[in-house]
Parts: structure tokens; C-alpha cells; sequence
């Protein structure tokens, strides 16, 4: 059984981790097997896109530009969000996470948030500091 979406409608590749956090895509799809053509295999396929233009802190735009990126399979398929199941007639609460308390590591911005970071205005011989959105840094399109 495979879950996560399609990629395409007519595709019968999976998306199973979409981290717009960190710019990471893991698919996956049945395909022939070398050995044996008439069996088929499960091929899994990661896409890392390294965000050249990341921060060290993305909030904070005059920070220096991040040179090491980690990835841990873990932390990708971490899933915090609680679901209600029902065991022996009782409802519970459960997650597929298992470190939820932690923060995730974010390289780039995630397009579901929005991120915001004072910058400094100088207005009348005054420096102030002014909340600003920020445009969030993209994953680059191939």
C-alpha cells in the first residue's frame, strides 16, 4: 500500500514527503525489476534542491549565508499532527512523530508560514526598529 498523492493524475508516482522546509521531495513508484522484468519493485526517488541563498538564520537576512546542509529521513517523514483513533471501543489521541518537541530545521522558508523580522529605519536622524515581512528565499525551480 502506498500512501501520500499522486505527482500527476495520470502518473503512478507517489509524493510520500513534501518539506518545503528544507526543499525536499521523496517519491516513489513501481517499476519492472532488473533481475526479473515480469516482477515489479518499489523505486524511491529523493530530491534535494540546496537553497544557495539560505540564511543561518531565516528570519534574519543579514546573517551569514548557510554552508552546511544536514538531512535525516526522520525529521522529513515526521508527522506531529495528532489524529484521533479508536482502540478496544475508546478514542485516542496519537502521532506518527516521535520528537515533535524539538523545532525543525528550516533552510528556506516554508510557504505555509509567514515570517516577519525587524529592520532597522532611519527617519529623521532616528534609527528605529520596524517590523517587515520578508520575502521568503524559494526552493529554485530546475
Amino acid at each position: 500500500v502506498l500512501a501520500g498523492y499522486p505527482v500527476s493524475p495520470n502518473d503512478k508516482e507517489y509524493v510520500l514527503v513534501n518539506n518545503k522546509c528544507q526543499c525536499v521531495t521523496v517519491t516513489s513508484k513501481f517499476v519492472p525489476s532488473k533481475e526479473n522484468p515480469d516482477e515489479e519493485v518499489l523505486e524511491r526517488n529523493i530530491r534535494i534542491i540546496v537553497p544557495l541563498k539560505a540564511r543561518e538564520n531565516i528570519s534574519d537576512p543579514l546573517s551569514p549565508l548557510r554552508t552546511t546542509f544536514v538531512y535525516r529521513m526522520s525529521e522529513l517523514c515526521k508527522n506531529c499532527n495528532p489524529v484521533e483513533i479508536e482502540l478496544g471501543g475508546a478514542i485516542h489521541q496519537a502521532q506518527q512523530g516521535n520528537s515533535c518537541e524539538e523545532p525543525q530545521t528550516c533552510y528556506t522558508y516554508d510557504r505555509n508560514e509567514c515570517y516577519s523580522s525587524p529592520v532597522p529605519l532611519l527617519h529623521h536622524g532616528e534609527v528605529r526598529q520596524v517590523p517587515a515581512a520578508l520575502t521568503p528565499d524559494s526552493c529554485f525551480a530546475e
